[in-house]
């Protein structure tokens, strides 16, 4: 059977993802930027995340061989963020604070949520990259912001409903 490339996209778009800013460093060393929604958790034992990018992507080189990365976890109050860091662009980290994490990755320092990975796996994911982290280093906020959603080709909102859920 056949699947429409537009339903597939219209069906994955039914999953609300949380919103990240993946960073790295190039083969120059210059710093590198992705907006992604496919970051997930994958073990405690060893800590490990993955996510993927898309071959077409701009940065797609840079990640692909980086040693190194960090995931940003954005909140409902950094879109902007986020749009800066999806459009293909060289002066994304214009402007910005920005620190160093392991492997001299950049971290963005008015992100609360980073995990701070060295490439452990890649994996052949058709027209993306997969690449698994192993956590190396994290930063939780003080307090809890709700999460930037991305849900039906849009950003969303959370709505936090009463009682226990079991």
């Amino acid at each position: 059977m056949m699947i429409d490339p537009a339903n597939l996209r219209r069906a994955f778009g039914q999953f609300a993802t949380g919103v990240t800013i993946v960073t790295a460093l190039d083969a120059e060393g210059a710093p590198v930027g992705v907006t992604a929604s496919s970051f997930n958790t994958v073990s405690l034992q060893p800590p490990l995340v993955l996510w993927s990018i898309a071959r077409s992507a701009y940065s797609f080189d840079a990640f692909a061989a980086a040693g190194h990365f960090a995931v940003h976890v954005l909140d409902a109050s950094q879109r902007t963020l986020s749009d800066r860091f999806a459009r293909a662009s060289s002066d994304k980290f214009a402007d910005l604070r920005i620190g160093k994490g392991e492997g001299d990755v950049p971290l963005l320092e008015t992100v609360a949520t980073v995990f701070e990975c060295e490439t452990a796996h890649r994996y052949d994911g058709g027209d993306h990259l997969i690449l698994v982290g192993k956590v190396l280093n994290l930063r939780l906020p003080a307090d809890s912001a709700d999460p930037l959603l991305f849900h039906r080709g849009r950003y969303a909102a959370v709505e936090v409903a009463e009682g226990v859920v079991t």
